[in-house]
């Protein structure tokens, strides 16, 4: 978890101190732990505002995200926010980044080919340049990934870098890498896009007063908590931008972003909420993109100890949830009904298991069966992500139909996530987008550091090696099958729904991609966007 931050009042918009965080690798972030799709989304189809659909060059776009107050950087590698993402990946590049299906997709790398081991790969870069015209070259990439995993530093994708070795990785020619892994990885592409993973170039650089990255925009002007102003790239090997310029606005309260998309302040609001949406959607003033499947929303259920270390206990609670009232009340009905497995529309999902649905009958024969018949059980919760205290609530009422007692507690939001990892039985929980596989990794393994659920099990350990270690794709898959249904039957996550993640956008803006999940590569994807 990100350590409390104390974002300034912004200079334009002044108010909240509410942080946007990106989970991703960051598990316990919540959300808050990234092909190119097509460009449908705001004024998709010509309708909005002027001009004919066909993409222009030229104007400044102004987007307005929540900050992180003095402290911010432009270091890529400490990137922990929304608006810091955004910001590096307009800067900088990496090797690889997902999909819209959370699958890797190639960016600095054009290609990648395993050993028949799967503890080496190969990894040939395209063409770039960074923005000095120096090249990007395979010493650049070894440099940046020796600079994260700094061990007397903390930067967010030094977990995701640990299966390389580091020491014994080389550079073949100056445009090809050969990792050398610690163990067999088929999914070695998703450490290439992982979560903060940039390319800089070798040697020191001010990250913040002159970064240089080979990203669609250039430097030109930044003031930690305020605004960054970024030029375009016309070398940027993917394209020259659009855009002249894009501006980082720095507006942390909800409402003020709102106000300076319709105030004409800024063309670009990032993490609305559903109440806004509905208030503004299909009335002519504003577009609203929904970028579905951005957000998983469950209740995690502690596997190891009384009640849920009983296996009856968790199928009971998975069957006591109605999940179309918990979206439809929680979530305002923007998003989509979750099946007690995470990743829904990822690659690797397991789509074709049942969908769950509510059976008190059945929940109370469990309970009867485990000896829980007058069971009572403290739900935390917190107001530190939308929609949590409501579906709370919602989910005590639906608990007292089936003879559950459920008393809610509310913690601090500065402390919740990392309250809730060790402590209570039962907690709110949500998560931004990422490969199925980190989910995995990162949290149902038994040296998991952000195991929530405490799900610790050996042989499903087993089964997440084996398919670390089978070349094949679809042989992987059904390992991968075989693991999600494990936790449909018996897992301690009760996924009842799938957030949309809400962005506001000027008439006039066209390209913003709305196949893209929030964290993935055409989320926040400015070089992509103009101006009608």
């Amino acid at each position: 978890m990100n350590s409390p931050q104390t974002p300034l009042d912004d200079f334009r918009f002044p108010g909240l101190r509410r942080r946007g965080f990106l989970a991703g690798a960051a598990a316990m972030a919540g959300l808050g732990a990234l092909t190119v799709t097509g460009c449908a989304g705001s004024g998709s189809g010509g309708t909005a505002g002027e001009g004919d659909g066909k993409p222009r060059r030229g104007g400044r776009l102004r987007a307005a995200f929540a900050g992180g107050g003095a402290s911010e950087t432009l270091d890529p590698h400490l990137a922990n926010l929304f608006a810091d993402v955004a910001r590096a990946k307009a800067l900088f590049d990496k090797l690889a980044d997902y999909g819209a299906d959370l699958s890797a997709r190639p960016r600095l790398a054009s290609a990648w080919e395993p050993n028949a081991g799967l503890d080496r790969w190969k990894v040939t870069l395209r063409e770039a340049a960074f923005h000095d015209g120096r090249p990007v070259t395979a010493e650049d990439v070894l440099h940046s990934y020796r600079r994260i995993a700094d061990p007397g530093k903390a930067f967010r994708a030094k977990a995701s870098l640990e299966p390389v070795d580091l020491a014994a990785s080389r550079a073949l020619d100056p445009r090809t890498v050969e990792f050398v892994l610690k163990r067999p990885t088929a999914e070695f592409p998703n450490v290439l896009a992982a979560f903060g993973a940039y390319i800089v170039p070798r040697g020191h650089q001010d990250f913040d007063g002159g970064p240089v990255g080979s990203g669609p925009f250039r430097f030109v002007s930044f003031a930690p908590g305020r605004s960054a102003v970024l030029r375009r790239n016309e070398d940027y090997w993917d394209g020259a931008p659009y855009l002249d310029e894009v501006e980082f606005v720095v507006a942390n309260e909800e409402s003020a972003r709102i106000n300076a998309l319709l105030g004409g302040q800024v063309e670009y609001a990032h993490e609305l909420n559903p109440a806004t949406a509905r208030a503004h959607e299909g009335k002519g003033h504003i577009e609203i993109v929904r970028l579905r499947n951005s957000v998983m929303q469950s209740f995690a259920m502690k596997t190891d100890r009384p009640p849920f270390d009983d296996k009856r206990v968790r199928e009971a609670f998975f069957l006591i949830a109605d999940r179309e009232e918990l979206v439809d009340g929680a979530l305002s009905g923007t998003g989509e009904i979750g099946n007690d497995l995470f990743g829904k529309g990822y690659e690797y999902y397991a789509a074709h298991l049942p969908q769950r649905a509510q059976d008190l009958d059945r929940a109370k024969a469990l309970l009867r069966q485990a000896g829980a018949e007058k069971l009572k059980v403290t739900l935390d919760t917190s107001p530190v992500a939308a929609g949590f205290t409501e579906a709370a609530a919602i989910f005590r009422d639906q608990a007292a139909k089936a003879g559950v007692t459920v008393e809610i507690r509310t913690g601090s939001k500065d402390s919740y996530w990392k309250d809730i990892l060790d402590s209570g039985t039962l907690c709110s929980y949500r998560s931004g987008a990422m490969p199925i596989e980190a989910h995995i990794s990162q949290r149902l393994l038994t040296g998991s550091t952000t195991n929530a659920t405490k799900w610790h099990h050996k042989d499903f350990d087993a089964l997440y090696q084996q398919a670390q270690s089978t070349k094949d794709k679809k042989e992987r898959a059904a390992v991968y099958e075989r693991m999600q249904r494990r936790l449909y039957a018996e897992g301690g996550f009760l996924v009842w729904g799938f957030a949309d993640w809400i962005i506001g956008t000027a008439r006039t803006v066209r390209g913003v991609a709305a196949e893209a999940p929030a964290n993935s590569l055409d989320w926040a994807r400015f070089d992509k966007v103009w101006l009608a």
